[in-house]
């Protein structure tokens, strides 16, 4: 017999376990597939849908498209069952006269986030102010449209500049709708912590590149840097995503490659086998 004291913990609880199994996406940046992506996008996108991936991230060329080009690929993803739920930029994508494009064509895909993946050149403080400036004005732009601004770092962000590291700037400074895509490997190369930058930062690590990353003096490692293949580095994973998931506010994992001694289809294939054995 099941007590009713059993009953209303078991109820309490429920919450809780529901919480603990919630599914967050994993996806593929797919500069990790460049070169097949720029010679064959529909088969690209095909084949990294069939090794397992459910979301992928375009990254900038994709804003020479024409909308018709656009409702295309999203014929595709509708296709084959993933989503686009985010792409990478450049800076020039948020200058007032490309803006508008850039919603349009993020729009016709299905994306809801727009990140901007370099600073255009930044290097006192207060031009770093104002990319932070640039991304709160595209903010207030992309929240009328339903969708949010976000910066992707990269080493030059976390490199103190007169004692203060950039991304400190940019987060202080923008919104807190606007997302800090974190690229792991990219910190950690930098020397500063991630999940330490997660819990400073709650909420707001909506996306993150999942970039693994080795010294290059390392005996250990077959790749280097990050050539590393995901899960095979140093970035302590388990630790990173229990930070994502209770206080960044995850909401997509996308696995992200610059070459390794394997071929691009191949690495996809091993990162993504590596993340279900951590990740589950």
């Amino acid at each position: 017999m099941i007590s009713r004291r059993s009953l209303v913990a078991s109820a309490a609880l429920a919450p809780l376990l529901s919480a603990a199994k919630k599914k967050v996406p994993v996806g593929i940046e797919l500069y990790s597939v460049r070169d097949q992506l720029k010679a064959d996008l529909a088969g690209t996108v095909k084949q990294v849908a069939k090794l397992g991936y459910e979301v992928v991230e375009f990254y900038s060329p994709y804003f020479d498209w024409t909308p018709a080009q656009a409702k295309d690929v999203r014929k595709l993803l509708d296709d084959l069952g993933i989503k686009a739920l985010s792409t990478h930029n450049s800076a020039r994508v948020y200058d007032p006269a490309n803006l508008d494009k850039a919603i349009e064509l993020n729009q016709i895909i299905g994306s809801k986030i727009i990140v901007m993946a370099s600073s255009g050149g930044a290097k006192a403080l207060d031009a770093w102010k104002g990319v932070a400036e640039k991304l709160g004005r595209g903010s207030e732009k992309l929240k009328s449209a339903g969708m949010r601004a976000g910066y992707h770092n990269h080493e030059l962000e976390f490199k103190p500049v007169e004692g203060t590291r950039p991304m400190e700037i940019i987060a202080k400074n923008t919104p807190k709708e606007v997302v800090l895509q974190l690229d792991v490997g990219t910190c950690i190369d930098a020397g500063s912590d991630p999940i330490a930058w997660i819990k400073a930062n709650p909420g707001r690590i909506a996306s993150m590149h999942c970039k693994d990353w080795a010294p290059m003096d390392s005996a250990k490692h077959a790749d280097k840097g990050y050539k590393v293949l995901f899960g095979e580095g140093v970035t302590p994973w388990k630790k990173l995503f229990a930070a994502a998931e209770k206080t960044g506010g995850i909401e997509c994992y996308l696995i992200e490659q610059e070459g390794s001694r394997f071929d691009p289809f191949d690495t996809a294939k091993r990162c993504l086998d590596n993340y279900r054995k951590m990740r589950g």
